[in-house]
């Protein structure tokens, strides 16, 4: 057996320099891919965003949806019928998404469930010999996005943050090229801003437990609560349980621009005050906050509030602000300005592009899994990297106090009570 590896390998290398179609021809060979080379997916969470990202990968021709998980049989079965009607065929529905890692035609599988759920399927899939495309914020807390990390390179695994912003436009690129051209000066300070809610959530659901809804499986490795509607489904982002509110949803979104441009790691310090100053209603996260973030000869702060950052509310509800000594650099998901002396210039001299463009967010991934590339450009590894001082300035939050980080430990220095926030202990029979 060691012999036939060894051959297979050195064909594979050499087959590598004789030409790029044999070499893609090889390595899905190696994937083992099936012989018309299409990805046999399997999709684990299908509420609202999960049959969006449902959807966008059945845009794709070479991917077949063959099964689905959800623990709401609503949820299941329309996605099936969804499947069923754009495709022709009926993928395997299940309600426990251990049953759908045990296909072994399943090469990749979408992890589009609630914060809370997005570590253990994704690790498990890793195991199982899954590729994974998980959604943002990367993780519950900075443990398990740590574990998602470390997994996906233990098993040599495909994988991909649903950021989409990342890839989907060429607007952050031209971005990260003129902040790293020198051309702005030196960035010392950088402003992002996402939008805050301000009506209180109400619902005219039943207060009693659906009975579609496996509310046990739901809450899987969070504490045990009562049911309620506001605490499952679209709004469970805004319970402590589940997430950390619309801030940490949106946080990956816009402080990816400044993470890539500046090639940012971990702040040595996180800060941050806010509370709920417009919404009163049975949720907990914050309406309001503003984060500071130390980094090395640079300040990060995050402006979660009901207005755009002032002076720039033309840029809409989500934005980032790179402050040069030159000039300054605004930005949102599809546009860019440069502003140096209060005035807005608009022939702002900008180096040749160097980052080329994506084919899409969804289809790297796809491509990877093909080619077998792990350095996809919003693999788990830079997920993490990103959502982790989204994950930090929560926790500066809820115990009110500066924390400083130790990013090679991944620890918060002398603070217990803020250290119990990394890793949280999952209720039975729950484990990562």
């Amino acid at each position: 057996m060691k012999q036939a590896t060894t051959i297979s390998r050195r064909t594979f290398l050499g087959s590598a320099m004789a030409g790029a179609a044999f070499t893609a021809l090889n390595r899905r060979a190696l994937a083992g891919h099936s012989p018309n080379d299409q990805i046999v997916l399997g999709m684990i969470g299908v509420g609202g965003m999960g049959t969006s990202r449902l959807k966008e990968f059945m845009k794709h021709d070479d991917v077949r949806v063959a099964a689905i998980c959800d623990v709401d049989r609503g949820h299941l079965d329309r996605a099936v019928a969804e499947v069923e009607k754009v495709r022709g065929s009926k993928p395997r529905g299940f309600g426990d998404f251990r049953r759908l890692l045990e296909d072994k035609e399943i090469q990749a599988v979408a992890v589009v469930t609630p914060d809370h759920w997005h570590a253990i399927p994704t690790v498990r899939a890793f195991e199982a010999g899954k590729d994974v495309f998980v959604e943002k914020p990367l993780s519950y807390s900075i443990a398990e996005g740590r574990a998602m990390a470390d997994a996906s390179l233990k098993y040599r695994r495909v994988s991909q943050m649903g950021n989409h912003i990342h890839n989907d436009h060429d607007n952050y690129r031209r971005v990260v090229e003129l902040v790293r051209s020198g051309k702005l000066g030196r960035i010392t300070r950088v402003h992002c801003w996402k939008t805050s809610p301000t009506q209180p959530l109400r619902t005219t659901l039943p207060a009693t437990q659906p009975p579609e809804l496996d509310y046990d499986f739901w809450l899987g490795p969070a504490p045990q609560r009562p049911y309620h509607p506001l605490r499952c489904h679209v709004s469970f982002r805004q319970f402590w349980d589940y997430s950390g509110g619309t801030f940490i949803d949106f946080w990956c979104h816009i402080v990816d621009v400044a993470v890539w441009a500046l090639d940012l790691k971990a702040p040595r310090s996180v800060s941050a005050v806010g509370g709920r100053f417009f919404i009163d209603d049975e949720t907990e996260t914050p309406d309001t906050l503003e984060a500071i973030l130390e980094y090395p000869e640079l300040i990060l702060m995050f402006h979660f509030r009901p207005t755009p950052l002032p002076g720039f509310e033309h840029m809409g509800h989500i934005g980032c602000l790179f402050e040069g000594t030159e000039a300054s650099l605004v930005v949102n998901y599809e546009q860019h300005e440069v502003w140096a002396r209060g005035k807005k210039i608009d022939d702002f001299p900008r180096p040749d592009p160097t980052i080329p463009d994506s084919r899409g967010h969804i289809r790297e991934f796809l491509d990877a899994v093909k080619t077998r590339n792990l350095d996809t450009t919003c693999n788990v590894r830079y997920g993490h990297r990103v959502t982790k001082p989204g994950l930090l300035s929560n926790i500066a939050f809820r115990t009110g106090r500066r924390i400083y980080w130790d990013d090679e430990r991944e620890r918060i220095l002398r603070d217990s009570a803020a250290e119990q926030f990394l890793k949280r202990r999952f209720r039975k029979p729950w484990k990562l």
